[in-house]
């Protein structure tokens, strides 16, 4: 169910989106329709599509076709290119408020820059990660960084929102910048894995969350298999993004989101070489109010929010 909300001319929307609501595009639904069950073995429940959009000044990210209540808690997987710049034409994404989430930018290829209203500034280069907690409310910016505009280049990455609850929406705003050598790495057995959070092959994530999150990147050889704990109930879900893979006997490929059933563990087999993020996380039971960069509970909070950001009260 979509409700639309009215504030002063501007359309906010509550979403509380049913499992195959997909904004026109094509849901896989599989076995139970992503009902949970009690299980060990977590398998396919359903299999997402993703279209190409475009975002911030104009630059195409993958996108899957729908994040509801079974991605919860997160809001949004944008993957970001891969796209080869001429020298002079990379774009970011300009000035912008947020408030209500948290938003995770991690890059594979290319060098960006960001910078705030509170002075926060730094670069983001190949294996970074910026994960920031908007809480109240920041206004910032993401920019190729200047040599990378100047020289031009392969830009690629993801960025994530993952929801707050209530009770830490209007938390202060915080940053973690964490440089690619102080991610925790793991390689085994065909499986590499870069641990932004969570945990794989016993290795632990540096990165301090606010809900208990997993986002794993895993590269794996052709022929090989990854058994990933995940704790049962949790919302589990698997992004491919290079090749494909097997989870029982469904396969996903590249450009799909696997929606994952409930379980203790997954079974990753990679029949040719392939590249995924595992992510996983709490449901958050809460209503959505959300207009645009606004993630809130209520029609009245986004309203707030809109009032805030237009008379400054921001951070």
């Amino acid at each position: 169910v979509r409700e639309h909300l009215r504030v002063d001319g501007i359309e906010a929307r509550m979403d509380k989106v049913g499992a195959s609501d997909c904004l026109g595009d094509t849901v896989e639904l599989i076995g139970h329709g992503g009902a949970r069950r009690p299980m060990d073995q977590r398998e396919v429940a359903m299999i997402v599509p993703t279209r190409t959009v475009m975002e911030g000044g104009g630059f195409p990210v993958r996108r899957p076709a729908a994040m509801g209540s079974l991605m919860s808690p997160f809001l949004l997987l944008d993957e970001m290119g891969p796209v080869d710049w001429a020298p002079g034409e990379a774009i970011g994404a300009p000035e912008h408020p947020h408030r209500g989430f948290e938003t995770v930018t991690y890059m594979l290829e290319g060098r960006m820059k960001h910078g705030d209203n509170a002075g926060n500034h730094g670069d983001l280069n190949p294996g970074d990660v910026q994960w920031m907690t908007a809480g109240r409310g920041v206004i910032h910016e993401e920019l190729p960084h200047p040599d990378f505009l100047e020289s031009g280049g392969v830009m690629h990455g993801f960025q994530i929102w993952v929801n707050l609850p209530a009770a830490h929406k209007m938390m202060a705003p915080r940053y973690q910048d964490i440089p690619a050598a102080e991610i925790p790495t793991v390689e085994m057995d065909g499986v590499w894995a870069r641990v932004i959070a969570g945990e794989c092959l016993g290795v632990s994530a540096v990165i301090d969350t606010m809900i208990p999150i997993s986002y794993i990147h895993v590269k794996m050889e052709a022929g090989h298999n990854l058994t990933q704990r995940v704790e049962a109930g949790l919302n589990g879900m698997i992004y491919v993004f290079g090749g494909s893979i097997k989870i029982g006997d469904k396969t996903v490929l590249d450009g799909q989101l696997a929606l994952l059933s409930d379980g203790d563990e997954i079974e990753i087999l990679s029949e040719e070489e392939s590249q995924f993020l595992i992510l996983a996380g709490p449901e958050i039971d809460e209503p959505i109010a959300r207009y645009g960069p606004f993630v809130m509970n209520t029609d009245a909070e986004i309203r707030t929010a809109i009032m805030d950001f237009q008379t400054g009260r921001f951070a």
